[in-house]
């Protein structure tokens, strides 16, 4: 039995995305709890050279929505990356979360062969699609979606291993 794109692509990264949200509200929650002032766990690194929080779900989601509308042809829409709150990152991973929804198998299946390509700084990158969503889109998204998860838990907030894979049916 066979996977197809669709089925690689976009029910796992709304799984990801749709785990990152509970993770982010029981941030909130533990914030809230703990008379910690939200902005602190949403302005926190790992280490000083990398990505806070807030950047960490935005390149999340930027993965996310880019990733599928190249596969399925369609323009990628624009976010702001002004998220600085916990509700505003909830609602950003909502927005993409409901932009997955509405692609349907058809508009992606089929993009094994086709050419992405994209400008990143001073560099071209060229890709297959199959090999775009296993060696770039998805590893990004587990990526940034993995360190966000790292800064909370460094952070106090009680998540485990199951907040991050989520429920198996």
């Amino acid at each position: 039995m066979s996977i197809s794109m669709y089925q690689a692509s976009v029910p796992p990264i709304i799984r990801a995305l749709t785990n990152l949200r509970v993770i982010l509200e029981k941030a909130a929650a533990h914030a809230e709890a703990r008379k910690i002032e939200p902005s602190v766990l949403v302005s926190a690194r790992l280490y000083p050279d990398m990505y806070p929080l807030s950047r960490q779900v935005q390149i999340a989601t930027d993965m996310a929505k880019g990733g599928a509308s190249r596969l399925a042809g369609k323009e990628i829409p624009k976010y702001e990356d002004n998220e600085s709150t916990f509700p505003e990152l909830m609602a950003r991973l909502d927005k993409t979360i409901a932009l997955l929804e509405t692609l349907k198998p058809d508009e992606i299946d089929g993009s094994e062969e086709k050419t992405i390509t994209l400008q990143l700084h001073e560099r071209t990158l060229t890709f297959k699609g199959q090999q775009y969503l296993l060696d770039y889109v998805l590893p990004n998204v587990y990526f940034h979606a993995t360190t966000a998860y790292a800064i909370l838990r460094h952070n106090g907030v009680e998540i485990g291993k199951k907040d991050f894979i989520g429920k198996i049916s």
